[in-house]
């Protein structure tokens, strides 16, 4: 069986490291806010090239915190709109909703799958407010184009870095080119915990001094609380095993890239549209997507074989039963993307055995 992604032997790789930091982290008897966190705060910040980063509970929280401290800081109001990609995972719309903004969703570029700076443009009016780019599968969106349409339009920007921890443009990384960014940990994710986790990064203090004080209860001061917070802190064993993972996350994009440069050059099946990689450091390749018109077809054959493939997502935000009041509005490649994207096996640990048979099932399709 060639798994979609095998997280036990993923993390088995470092065990050893692992269970130390965890035993270091019970031994310490502080678990809530402690050296753990800061030290991988201050690590995730220095690796992003951001100068500030401040854990959260996980990557929805990393969004919806991001939006609201705008709010609390006057940035935005109720009712503001929110530039948002149609075909992304339903949490960037759930961000926006949350904190009673409107998501104004647009279609993507229909080579990338990322979405598109010229659909942002015709999206704006005088209630936008935020452009929330989805760097989509690992690969970062054009941000140079982004950045131009929100400085002539005094728009701030949010990226949604849950896939694309360590890409880059010309040598930045995602998590540096917006206002703020949010990021997941996920325990599938390039740099994944095992649990739920999540980060902001940013460079403007006062905006991570307000996140930090709202993900803990509104309160920079014990008992005295400043907002209306909540609690989404990043757990100490947890960024204690992030602290481990960071330390291999390059050596594994390496990998993730070394299996779709052979997915690439060796599947021929014309059937099968391949995704483009505009540049290599610009794709960490969390997933590894191709569009194929009779895809439960291929799905199902790949099945048969041993292969276990996934569909992201195969129902778009504005198609959900919780935003039924959406489907005013319709979406043509969005709506076609969720019937013909599959998810092909990559991972740090898939040796070319693997990747070279899914590639002879696929040319066989």
């Amino acid at each position: 069986m060639i798994k979609f992604l095998d997280l036990k032997e993923i993390n088995a790789q470092y065990r050893a490291e692992l269970i130390e930091a965890c035993t270091s982290v019970i031994d310490s008897g502080w678990y809530i806010n402690g050296k753990q966190s800061s030290l991988f705060e201050l690590e995730f910040a220095s690796y992003c090239g951001s100068k500030y980063c401040v854990g959260v509970a996980n990557g929805l929280d990393a969004l919806t915190l991001t939006l609201r401290a705008w709010k609390e800081l006057g940035k935005i109001v109720d009712g503001d709109e929110v530039v948002v990609p149609a075909n992304t995972y339903i949490a960037s719309i759930l961000a926006i909703t949350e904190n009673s903004l409107i998501p104004v969703m647009v279609e993507p570029d229909p080579i990338t799958f990322n979405i598109c700076p010229e659909n942002i443009e015709r999206a704006i009016t005088p209630r936008t407010k935020v452009i929330l780019p989805v760097h989509l599968y690992g690969q970062l969106a054009d941000m140079r184009a982004i950045i131009d349409i929100a400085e002539r339009n005094k728009l701030l920007i949010l990226e949604d870095s849950a896939q694309a921890h360590g890409g880059k443009i010309k040598g930045r990384k995602a998590g540096n080119w917006g206002d703020a960014s949010g990021f997941s940990f996920y325990p599938g994710k390039n740099l994944g915990a095992l649990g739920d986790a999540g980060a902001i990064t940013t460079n403007d203090k006062e905006l991570a001094d307000t996140i930090r004080m709202i993900g803990n209860y509104g309160s920079r001061k014990k008992y005295e609380n400043r907002y209306r917070g909540v609690n989404s802190r990043l757990d100490e064993i947890q960024a204690a095993f992030l602290r481990i993972k960071l330390k291999h996350l390059d050596e594994e994009i390496a990998k993730r890239r070394s299996i779709a440069s052979i997915y690439t050059r060796e599947i021929e099946n014309k059937k099968v549209s391949l995704p483009l990689s505009l540049d290599i450091e610009q794709h960490v390749f969390h997933l590894y997507v191709v569009r194929v018109k009779d895809r439960k077809k291929l799905q199902d054959m790949l099945s048969a074989n041993g292969i276990e493939t996934l569909v992201h997502y195969p129902i778009a935000p504005h198609l959900q039963t919780c935003f039924a009041s959406l489907r005013e509005v319709s979406f043509p490649l969005t709506e076609t993307l969720q019937d013909e994207v599959l998810s092909l096996p990559i991972s740090p640990i898939q040796n070319s055995v693997q990747t070279r048979r899914v590639i002879e099932v696929i040319n066989d399709f």
